[in-house]
């Protein structure tokens, strides 16, 4: 399946959607601590712009030339690595499946697949990235999603995401 057209469900402005996160469609970084089990330094969302939950999710990645990545990645010539930018989009999907009920507080949503990424153009420091995940298709306790990243309004990369949700007492270790 190929990803969602540019702008595709992006309504211009933000509309309150009940969601269960906080009654609203946008989540500061407190919020997204709350949803997310990711800590410093590989929380990589920053804000969510508009959250339909278990449906859409609009967030901002921004990028800083701080980050540990660019020590390596690489020296004078900085690029934000595509697998951190997979890794920003997975964690817009769990923001996804998460906000889909109450009941998903007591889960945990891990990457299980990816589907016909492409890199369009490189990240770089300064950058802002927003991320557009929409569910694609939801069967049992496997969720896919469609992603696109852009830039100022250019496509930088997109693809699809697999995931599964599983109870937390179900966790390894």
């Amino acid at each position: 399946m190929k990803g969602p057209e540019p702008g595709a469900g992006i309504e211009s402005g933000v509309a309150d959607s009940g969601g269960a996160h906080n009654g609203g469609s946008q989540m500061n970084v407190t919020e997204i601590l709350a949803l997310l089990p990711h800590r410093y330094p590989f929380l990589m969302i920053d804000r969510v712009l508009e959250c339909d939950p278990g449906v859409r999710v609009v967030a901002i990645k921004n990028v800083s030339a701080n980050e540990p990545c660019f020590q390596g990645h690489f020296p004078g010539y900085p690029v934000f690595p595509g697998v951190l930018l997979v890794e920003a989009i997975a964690q817009a999907a769990g923001i996804v499946a998460m906000t889909a009920n109450p009941d998903m507080k007591q889960r945990l949503v891990y990457l299980t697949g990816l589907d016909g990424f492409r890199f369009r153009k490189p990240i770089t420091p300064g950058d802002q990235v927003r991320i557009t995940v929409v569910k694609l298709a939801e069967k049992r306790a496997i969720w896919k999603f469609s992603a696109i990243a852009e830039v100022g309004g250019v496509h930088v990369a997109e693809g699809e995401v697999m995931a599964t949700v599983i109870t937390a007492s179900r966790i390894p270790g």
